[in-house]
């Protein structure tokens, strides 16, 4: 039997799996976000989120000194 997820769903899996996987690759940004996209098959609506999500936290980081 198929279940089905909701969409908001689906984007939360891929942020989480995003940031799983920054941890553990040396992958691009962008080739994380490809990759999730084709992963939890998510729509150009999403993909512009999850874009605009992790420029807007990239810039709120803390640096270390």
């Amino acid at each position: 039997m198929t279940t089905i997820v909701p969409k908001s769903e689906l984007t939360r899996k891929a942020v989480k799996w995003i940031s799983e996987q920054q941890g553990e690759t040396d992958k691009t940004q962008s080739a994380l976000l490809e990759e999730a996209a084709m992963r939890f098959n998510l729509s150009p609506k999403d993909m512009e989120f999850l874009d605009r999500f992790y420029k807007e936290n990239a810039d709120k980081s803390p640096e270390c000194d």
